[in-house]
């Protein structure tokens, strides 16, 4: 026991096995040889122990919770809650059973019932800022996304380190379409680049792209070489028609990822819209030499035949992209007949 007070684990739990070898039965000295156990990191010992010791002495109140909180650290939360409940039972104004309870509840999916225990381990600590996470988490879960909100708020004011709890509010705000919500969450971390990507894709997607602009600049001053993250501010620009600066952005993503077939589409898309024909061209022929040519770039290929006067291929790459497309491109489709029409009558009078 003195060795244990000391913290010299490895010696308590020398001692306490040679007390055990000694008395079998000897539920407390295997009590605490699981505890020594459990502080060396010798999990699997300590819950054998554990177990050993409840069933010589059944109820016994800190082998449930000590069992309960090392189950729990396993994912065994149905096995932990039981226990723990069995624990809260017998001492219902103890802090440490009630909130492991909760936890284990938690684990177990059981959501409105650790919501209750986190409320009343709240009320034992009102400084616990581990009970009022854990209370958010469980509003969070129920879909009750604003209550989890102010909880995790309280637990960071209780103690700064919780303020990271708070991020976890965001997908699930996206989850549920409140995307304005999920912006406004995002935004208090920024420090954090995954917060600052998904807060630039939600201003896109909620028709702000101009606003996501200097985040993803940011970002890619941080991290330049994600061509993911490129290929995002190459379509945002495009979007706010800066054609040259988003061919720019899409010259350097297929520079890096030359194999990337989204981005040499986004290519040549830009490179006509700038009436870089030629370019737009090359990059076409990239996109058929990987075998990724789709009917969308056979229209964009007519296009620049069309556009440079080269009738016959222009119209050979209408017909290719109307027998394709069948009707996925309806409008594309009507301005190819059309195109097609004019240029076979203009060939018929040469």
């Amino acid at each position: 026991m003195k060795a244990l007070e000391a913290q010299q684990y490895g010696l308590a739990a020398e001692h306490f096995t040679k007390a055990v070898e000694a008395d079998a039965k000897d539920y407390a000295a295997l009590f605490h040889l699981s505890l020594a156990n459990s502080l060396l990191g010798k999990e699997n010992e300590a819950i054998a122990g554990y177990r050993a010791v409840l069933e010589m002495k059944p109820g016994l109140y800190e082998a449930q919770v000590n069992l309960g909180v090392l189950l729990l650290g396993r994912k065994q939360a149905a096995e932990a809650a039981g226990l723990l409940e069995a624990a809260v039972t017998q001492k219902p104004q103890e802090f440490r059973p009630r909130f492991y309870l909760a936890e284990a509840l938690l684990g177990a999916g059981d959501f409105a019932k650790a919501e209750e225990h986190y409320l009343t381990a709240s009320k034992l600590d009102p400084k616990s800022a581990a009970a009022e996470a854990g209370l958010g988490r469980s509003r969070a879960r129920q879909n009750r996304l604003d209550e989890a909100a102010a909880s995790f708020r309280k637990a960071a004011e209780l103690d700064a380190g919780y303020k990271d709890a708070l991020l976890q509010l965001g997908p699930l705000y996206e989850d549920v379409k409140q995307f304005e919500k999920a912006i406004e969450t995002y935004s208090q971390f920024p420090e954090n680049a995954a917060a600052r990507e998904r807060m630039a894709v939600l201003l896109i997607r909620t028709g702000k792209p101009a606003a996501a602009v200097p985040l993803l600049e940011d970002l890619l001053m941080k991290e330049p070489q994600d061509a993911g993250l490129r290929l995002t501010y190459g379509r945002v620009l495009r979007d706010l028609k800066k054609y040259a600066a988003a061919a720019a952005q899409f010259a350097r993503v297929v520079e890096a990822k030359p194999d990337l077939v989204e981005a040499w589409g986004e290519l040549a898309g830009a490179l006509i819209l700038i009436e870089n024909y030629p370019a737009g061209l090359a990059a076409l022929d990239r996109l058929k030499a990987l075998g990724a040519e789709a009917p969308g770039h056979l229209y964009l290929r007519a296009i620049i035949l069309d556009k440079t006067k080269q009738l016959r291929p222009a119209l050979e790459s209408y017909r290719k992209f109307l027998e394709a497309s069948q009707g996925k491109n309806p409008d594309e489709e009507f301005l190819a007949r059309q195109r097609a029409r004019i240029i076979q009558k203009e060939l018929d009078r040469r």
